[in-house]
């Protein structure tokens, strides 16, 4: 490929965001008694932008970065420096690649391009006829991790966060040299966890420490001096005062190892199916290079990256996740549509938490760590209240034994959350939660003793997952105060908030729910006071056309896994038992009484729940799963068996009926805020993009509807962003 193919895509992004390149000349430190090795030339990578704008790679950016490695590589041949170095600016080295511009390639040879424009910079780095440094100063994502392993050597700050090879996660594979360097640098098993574990688990990402541990880098140094230091070391190394040690590093030749390489890939096939049933198909691609390229040169592996990532650009799934990760997570999870300005929000100094069970334990925990703010529960006996506190000890006690906490916040977490059996400590409370138990009559009560306590701005809030909103404040004398506030389980972990607007909640009240969502780090989506909100009544929906497949005949395997195509994280049996089979009955007939026959409530799962069975499945003697025969005397079966094709074309076309009908009530602002909840608060693939583009390539949109839910297009191959707009 010619610089005049490169110059050609650059010119597709005239409003790209350039990382600039700029180099400064550093004379490096002496040892003691010696002189110094050198001039050494520091590369800082800089868009410009404020610290909350990370840096990224587009093709702009590359030919830059490419034209001042290649003018340090004449100056090394003339003997005018040492080394060379590569850092950011500060808390980021790289991004990664620029998704806007990535995902408006609609040409594969344009993608092509990309692709080896990248190695073709990154081989400069490489072969400077000089050692190259990267100092790892903060987030490095994809391109941005792979120019410190293109680097001859590393070292990494102890305050970097983010530091990953995510592309398994978004659809692609690490394409510039970082499947072919890792797998060397730190052992096949350990790139492995890298490249597909960490990935497909949450798109998990490595700290500094971690990072040095693995051996990804060389050095360590703390943040508030780590470029000084960092050049104090490169000198060193320069000077041969200092030789790194790699003890993780392998030689792919060699017998052992390829056993190692072997086993390692097949683990990562055994995880990938796991985790997404293999219906994406960019993991299955990372762990056919990593196969491929244990005999290969790097340029051949090289080679075979490029035609890769090619190919994957143009897939329905890299559209998809980038859809799903870009304009959801990233973007419109920021911007929250219905949220009320958020000047109106009123300061939240003191919670109170109403329950002191596993859910009520969960949430004091999170808003005292997050918001660091007193908070108080109660509960109807000492004994409970005592067990809720200790639960909160015990988890923070756990945080700091993993090192995730300080002695001191752990002190200061612990001191922040009290017990009462009385609720006259909420009387200065500016926010009460309720997570009692899910019954209407008994919300209702806890809200009258509440507000007969605390003062007429507190706001009170509900957990409820199913229940009306509108009916627990129809007794209130301030209704305006209520609003909904659904976590989901575990708290710590997920990251939706379904906020609820009841027909009275006031503006103020709305602001400041969100504002607190963002406070606890939580993703709050505005939704209108329906039957089970959005999440569960979409899951209840799917988890019933599944178990109605059941009850009419289907066998169970066929039945459980008729979804698989999907690649969703666990099966509707397994999320039965997951969430308890009499809480899933409980919402079910809560969906049942307000929405009808749509929800048909299980003759057979109440025969389970009467008779104490917790799971249908159970494990045999060979590992796999069975259902045992006492289980399958309890229930009864039609005569209409159903195939797994069957199955999963009624399923889809249920939900597509349900989310329809959820818009036509105006229980969300658009399909987006159904997507974005269902991927934050269900764990819906990123990899499909979300549930209604899924619905809408499957066809199930238009049999059902009529008509597709988002413009043909979106989060798909069919119709493409204009390359000139994209570069964000």
């Amino acid at each position: 490929m010619s610089a005049a193919d490169f110059t050609k895509l650059a010119e597709l992004f005239p409003d790209e965001t350039v990382t600039h390149s700029y180099v400064q000349d550093i004379e490096l430190p002496a040892a003691p008694g010696k002189a110094s090795p050198g001039t050494f030339a520091l590369i800082t990578l800089d868009n410009g932008l404020d610290h909350s704008k990370p840096t990224t790679l587009g093709p702009n950016t590359l030919i830059e970065l490419g034209t001042v490695l290649e003018g340090l590589r004449e100056r090394a041949e003339r003997g005018e420096i040492v080394g060379v170095g590569v850092t950011g600016k500060p808390y980021y080295l790289v991004a990664g690649a620029d998704l806007s511009a990535v995902k408006s390639l609609d040409n594969r040879e344009h993608g092509l391009w990309m692709a080896q424009l990248g190695h073709d910079v990154y081989a400069t780095l490489a072969n400077l006829g000089v050692p190259s440094f990267a100092f790892i100063n903060g987030v490095a994502l994809g391109g941005g991790l792979e120019i410190a392993l293109q680097s001859t050597y590393r070292t990494v700050s102890t305050g970097a966060g983010a530091l990953a090879l995510p592309e398994a996660f978004i659809g692609l594979v690490p394409g510039w040299g970082g499947v072919y360097i890792l797998p060397r640098l730190i052992g096949p098993e350990n790139a492995v966890q890298v490249m597909i574990e960490n990935p497909l688990s949450n798109n998990r990402t490595i700290t500094g420490p971690q990072a040095f541990k693995l051996g990804i880098a060389d050095a360590m140094f703390e943040p508030a001096d780590f470029v000084e230091q960092s050049l104090l070391w490169a000198a060193n190394v320069i000077s041969g005062e200092a030789v790194p040690e790699r003890a993780s590093a392998v030689d792919p030749s060699l017998p052992d190892t390829a056993k190692r390489w072997t086993a390692a890939v097949a683990a990562g096939r055994a995880f990938v199916e796991a985790k997404t049933s293999n219906a994406s198909p960019a993991p299955a691609k990372v762990l056919d290079i990593l196969e491929a390229n244990r005999t290969m040169t790097q340029a051949e592996s090289a080679e075979l990256e490029c035609e890769t990532l090619a190919g994957l650009m143009q897939t329905d799934e890299f559209r998809a996740t980038v859809y799903a990760f870009l304009d959801l997570v990233q973007k419109r999870s920021k911007r929250p549509a219905g949220a009320p300005d958020r000047k109106l929000a009123r300061p939240v100094t003191k919670v109170g938490v109403v329950g002191a069970g596993l859910m009520a334990s969960q949430l004091a925990l999170l808003f005292a760590r997050q918001l660091k703010v007193p908070v108080v529960m109660t509960d109807i006996d000492q004994a409970r209240v005592d067990k809720g506190v200790a639960y909160v000890h015990s988890e923070v006690d756990k945080l700091l034994g993993k090192k995730r906490i300080s002695q001191d916040a752990a002190n200061r977490t612990k001191a922040l959350v009290t017990g009462s059996v009385s609720k006259a400590p909420f009387a200065d409370a500016d926010f009460v939660i309720e997570a009692v138990f899910e019954e209407l009559n008994v919300k209702k009560q806890v809200f009258a003793e509440v507000e007969a306590i605390v003062s007429p701005e507190c706001i009170l809030a509900t957990n409820t997952s199913s229940l009306s909103v509108t009916a627990m404040a129809e007794d209130l004398e301030h209704p305006e105060r209520l609003v909904g506030f659904h976590f989901f389980n575990p708290v710590a972990v997920m990251p939706l908030l379904e906020i609820v607007r009841a027909p009275k909640t006031d503006d103020a009240v709305l602001a400041t729910a969100f504002e607190l969502a963002k406070g606890l780090k939580k993703t709050g989506v505005l939704v209108k006071d329906a039957a089970a909100f959005v999440v569960n009544r979409i899951l209840l929906r799917l988890m019933g056309e599944v178990t109605a497949a059941f009850d009419e005949g289907t066998p169970a395997e066929v039945a459980d896994n008729a979804l698989r195509p999907m690649g969703l994280p666990m099966t509707p049996f397994t999320l039965g038992a997951m969430v308890g089979l009499p809480v899933a009955q409980h919402v079910h007939e809560s969906l049942h009484a307000a929405f009808g026959d749509r929800f048909s409530v299980s003759a057979n799962l109440q025969k389970l729940i009467d008779n104490g069975v917790k799971s249908l499945w159970v494990p045999s003697a060979d590992g796999s799963q069975e259902i045992p025969e006492s289980t399958l005397s309890l229930m009864s079966f039609g005569t209409s068996p159903s195939t797994a094709e069957e199955v999963l074309r009624r399923t889809q076309d249920a939900l597509a009926q349900e989310i329809g009908l959820m818009l036509d009530e105006g229980v969300v602002a658009g399909p987006e805020d159904i997507d974005l909840c269902m991927i934050l608060g269900a764990g819906w693939p990123m990899f499909l993009g979300g549930i209604t583009p899924y619905l809408d390539r499957v066809g199930a949109s238009e049999r059902v509807n009529g008509k597709r839910f988002l413009p043909a297009g979106v989060a798909s191959g069919v119709s493409r962003h204009s390359v000139g707009n994209a570069a964000s």
